[in-house]
């Protein structure tokens, strides 16, 4: 059993151009999110919106990206140049969640990060499609992301060489992954990397750490109604909404990362403690002065590189030095 808490960053100071993120951030997004409807007009302009942000942050350079459509299974690889040779040397795989509130990002929003995973770790990515709100309501989402981990699992890949990674509402359903592998007795991946994890649905311990500081990209209270479109008309301690684990389940390792300034930092702070308390290793790393899924911001801030690297590295250690 290990929790392994430590601040991240160069000298622990954001960089100039993190803080010049977080401040145009704050200024011009949070109040958009803020006036935004979360109608099905509302939901639309917010995607396009968060698209353009996502793609001016990174872009996929030097990989391949191929299309899936597999009967439920729904999404794309993207397998960086050197990923043919590293993945018969390797047999792994990773197998990414991308967060969206369950409502607004897709595997184009996230292809530039997921593509920069990639090739850190040398290794291809599945980044999963699953279904969005208000369309599609609970358990749409979670029920893609099960069907994407059985699907490569008959591809052929192990349970130990698939890494789980994901960020946002991803963390949320990367942790019902490991809860259902857990209830069903299906092996677990080799680890768990996580960025700026949701793991209260209700926004509740969001709406706390807000009090203690004001998150630059969206409120609490927001970012309940951008989710509450995914789980409308579910009781709220819904054993796949609320999630626990417990002593008799084996875990996989996590490594997961959080802004300093983002309210989310309370959820993963959460989440780091019910993996300990599970008997699993959490390593929770803080990043001061970062703000939500700054590692998506590759081409702007230089902390959002590091970091991934740091995760490629946790990705690539053997199990014993995990």
């Amino acid at each position: 059993m290990q929790q392994n808490t430590v601040l991240k960053g160069p000298a622990l100071r954001p960089s100039p151009r993190s803080q010049a993120l977080v401040g145009a951030t704050g200024l011009f997004l949070r109040p958009l999110a803020e006036r935004v409807p979360t109608n099905r007009p509302g939901v639309a302009f917010t995607r396009s919106l968060v698209a353009a942000s996502m793609l001016a942050g990174d872009s996929p350079r030097g990989v391949d990206v191929e299309k899936v459509r597999c009967g439920a299974v729904r999404g794309e690889w993207v397998r960086p140049q050197n990923a043919r040779a590293a993945e018969v040397e390797a047999g792994q795989v990773i197998l990414y969640l991308h967060g969206s509130g369950y409502a607004i990002c897709s595997p184009r929003t996230h292809r530039g990060l997921v593509a920069r995973l990639a090739r850190y770790t040398g290794l291809a990515a599945f980044c999963v499609e699953y279904r969005l709100a208000p369309k599609y309501r609970y358990p749409a989402a979670a029920d893609d992301v099960d069907a994407a981990y059985a699907w490569l699992l008959r591809q052929g890949y192990a349970a130990k060489d698939i890494v789980i990674a994901g960020d946002s509402a991803g963390g949320h359903l990367a942790l019902d992954l490991i809860a259902e592998n857990a209830r069903t007795g299906r092996e677990q991946p080799r680890s768990v990397v996580l960025f700026s994890p949701l793991l209260d649905l209700t926004l509740e311990l969001a709406a706390r750490q807000e009090k203690v500081r004001r998150d630059p990209l969206i409120s609490a209270a927001a970012a309940k109604r951008l989710v509450g479109l995914y789980t409308a008309q579910q009781p709220a301690d819904l054993p796949r909404l609320q999630l626990r684990l417990d002593q008799s389940q084996t875990l996989p390792p996590f490594l997961i990362q959080v802004g300093g300034v983002e309210m989310l930092r309370a959820d993963a702070e959460e989440m780091a403690r019910m993996v300990q308390n599970a008997g699993g290793t959490a390593h929770l790393q803080i990043w001061p002065g970062q703000l939500h899924v700054f590692q998506a911001f590759s081409r702007l801030i230089p902390e959002a590189r590091t970091a991934l690297r740091d995760a490629a590295d946790f990705i690539t250690a053997s199990p014993r030095s995990i």
